[in-house]
């Protein structure tokens, strides 16, 4: 089969949203398939939608494949475009920019609804970005949830090596992600100058807007608690791994997730999640089990989190749990197979009868 894969930016790109994109590939590659990637720049979204009338872009796109594959984060380049396509789509969703609380999302969500109306088939990475799929009211034809696996790391972690841990302090807390006002960075560290616990908290990744990420600062200094947090900046995998070993819990109360696959890498340490409940972390976090989900900028609930897993028990038990949780989760190859069914199903539509 000769399939294309359409999306802004580059492959090598290190979000989660780009490592599934990677690890599509790969699996659609072991399994004997040609893939031909269309990396299309990176646009706001005005821009984006500008595309739609340029001949150079749909030039690019205009290629001999049986079915291809769109990051839907580059919709707005391909809202109009692709009814000038000849070939069927699948659209591969990691969340839907209209689920994000934005000034702009009915626009968003009218973009949206457009474009996933000329596409054939949905992939969706968790049952909660299946359901606002299917909330905007569109028919996309077929649809598959296919989650990432979060096996980015696979570390040997036993569960003496949770319970020792768990008895150490200061409690150690970590934050994976860009650093944007979707994450929720500020609500958790409101939540640790409130929590009644010894916690320092650790917070990677890299400041994509600048003035969020200086806003944050001012609030740890406001806050008083600059001698308990660090920030680390983007990690290579060594590094980021290094860090998870050592930490007690993975705290990213993003306003929303499509699905949140840091939310598994930590869990494949035996780290007990704080998430909101805001998106796909519901597929994964279970509430009091593996994690604790709050609602999106509830700082108390965050901080209720962090005293809650302050208890070494508390901690140890939630750890277990996590890593449990980590090990039942599909790997790459079962969510490759989930998409090559249904790249070939849309790819070979049933014959009409004459």
């Amino acid at each position: 089969m000769r399939v294309g894969l359409t999306l802004y930016g580059s492959l090598e790109e290190r979000s989660g949203g780009f490592r599934y994109d990677r690890k599509l590939l790969e699996q659609l590659r072991r399994a004997g398939d040609t893939v031909e990637t269309i990396e299309l720049p990176w646009r706001d979204y005005r821009r984006g939608l500008l595309d739609n009338a340029s001949q150079e872009i749909q030039a690019r796109l205009d290629v001999d494949v049986d079915v291809m594959i769109q990051d839907e984060l580059a919709h707005p380049s391909l809202v109009y475009t692709n009814r000038k396509l000849s070939y069927p789509i699948v659209s591969v969703v990691h969340h839907l920019r209209a689920s994000e609380p934005r000034r702009l999302s009915p626009l968003y969500r009218a973009v949206e609804r457009r474009y996933l109306d000329t596409v054939d088939g949905v992939v969706c990475n968790s049952t909660v970005t299946r359901d606002v799929v299917t909330s905007l009211g569109v028919d996309t034809g077929a649809t598959v949830v296919a989650p990432p696996a979060g096996d980015r790391f696979d570390p040997d972690i036993t569960d003496d090596v949770i319970h020792d841990r768990a008895q150490r302090r200061p409690l150690q807390v970590v934050f994976v992600g860009n650093i944007t006002p979707r994450k929720g960075l500020d609500t958790l560290v409101d939540g640790l100058a409130a929590a009644r616990a010894d916690a320092e908290l650790t917070i990677v990744g890299h400041p994509t807007d600048e003035r969020y990420a200086a806003a944050v600062r001012r609030r740890v200094d406001d806050r008083d608690i600059a001698h308990r947090v660090h920030f680390a900046g983007e990690l290579t995998d060594d590094q980021l791994a290094a860090t998870l070993r050592q930490s007690h819990i993975l705290a990213v109360p993003s306003r929303y997730e499509g699905f949140g696959i840091v939310y598994l890498e930590g869990m494949s340490f035996g780290l007990p999640t704080v998430a909101s409940r805001a998106g796909g972390a519901t597929d994964i976090v279970t509430d009091g089990e593996t994690g604790v989900l709050i609602d999106p900028d509830d700082a108390a609930a965050v901080a209720a989190a962090l005293t809650r897993l302050a208890d070494a028990d508390q901690l140890a038990t939630m750890g277990r749990a996590a890593r449990r949780r980590y090990e039942r989760h599909p790997g790459w190859e079962e969510t490759g197979a989930r998409v090559r069914d249904l790249l070939i199903e849309v790819a070979s539509p049933p014959e009409v009868a004459p």
